[in-house]
């Protein structure tokens, strides 16, 4: 999630120390700069090269919590760096250079372009290890009141009306907690979409500036969500929570179609085991059904 650190937070001075060779993944504050950790402003204090999505960012970062340059390089890399950019730092880290890479806010990877510099590093052979630490996706999770044990990350919708609905009715069926994020200038029409794709009784959570001043949380179902924030304007960063679709109710027709299938490799008893476990229906139902059909 891209957002910038609080000038107004005071930071810790890190002592300055050696940093192993390789490529360190830095996380980011989101929004509150004290939200870094400690190993993550040694990584920055000690690492031969600098790495930033945003180099001002990174500097400005840098100078809240104390942490001088001291002469090391600080080199960009996003979206539009090229093939030979990737290459130079790859080049740097077969030297035996260490590289701190931070994004522009939040962990590294999310949504972010350091998902080509990881595999190029991996695919070399090279050591990269990471300091974790703040994550968007994460913090609205631990907010939002839906269940964890399940998640599908799903990243930002596509911003054209079709895309965005054949986007969305992939996801109808999954049986996780859908987290994306979204611009707030397309918060309405995504959940306008929602309505008519994931059902407009279906639970929500929209969190907006997490970790700021004006940190926000509205929960409710899709249609009482989009009533909601259709009459206000939207501002800042925006993590949309969707809860998982609601099991679909087996079936006489659905359970025998799964019997067949597993009665192929499977003794009638195993078979109903398995459909029963599956499809959440009572095995004793299961189990009539499998002896009518290998009967039949």
């Amino acid at each position: 999630m891209r957002q910038g650190a609080d000038p107004g937070d005071g930071g810790h001075k890190p002592a300055l120390r050696a940093i192993s060779p390789g490529l360190h993944f830095v996380s980011t504050p989101i929004g509150a700069a004290r939200d870094i950790t400690l190993r993550a402003l040694d990584v920055l204090a000690g690492a031969d090269v600098l790495v930033a999505e945003d180099t001002r960012t990174l500097r400005h970062l840098m100078e809240i919590h104390g942490i001088p340059l001291n002469g090391r390089p600080v080199i960009a890399y996003h979206d539009h760096s090229g093939e030979g950019q990737m290459q130079r730092l790859v080049g740097l880290l077969a030297e035996g250079k260490s590289l701190a890479y931070a994004s522009e806010a939040g962990t590294p990877l999310i949504s972010d372009p350091g998902f080509e510099l990881a595999r190029a590093v991996a695919a070399a052979g090279l050591p990269m290890t990471a300091a974790p630490g703040p994550c968007a996706a994460i913090c609205a999770l631990t907010l939002s009141g839906l269940p964890t044990d399940r998640v599908r990350f799903a990243g930002f919708p596509p911003s054209a009306p079709g895309a965005r609905r054949r986007f969305l009715e992939e996801l109808a069926g999954v049986q996780a907690t859908l987290i994306l994020y979204e611009s707030p200038k397309r918060l309405v029409a995504l959940l306008s979409d929602m309505a008519s794709t994931l059902g407009a009784n279906r639970q929500v959570v929209v969190c907006r500036e997490l970790t700021k001043r004006f940190e926000e949380v509205l929960r409710g179902t899709v249609a009482t969500l989009v009533a909601d924030v259709e009459t206000r304007e939207i501002k800042g960063e925006i993590v949309v929570l969707v809860d998982r679709a609601a099991p679909a109710e087996a079936t006489e027709e659905s359970i025998g179609a799964a019997l067949d299938a597993a009665l192929q490799s499977m003794s009638v008893k195993d078979a109903a085991t398995f459909v029963s476990q599956t499809l959440g229906v009572s095995r004793k139902i299961v189990y009539r059904i499998a002896l009518d059909r290998s009967q039949g």
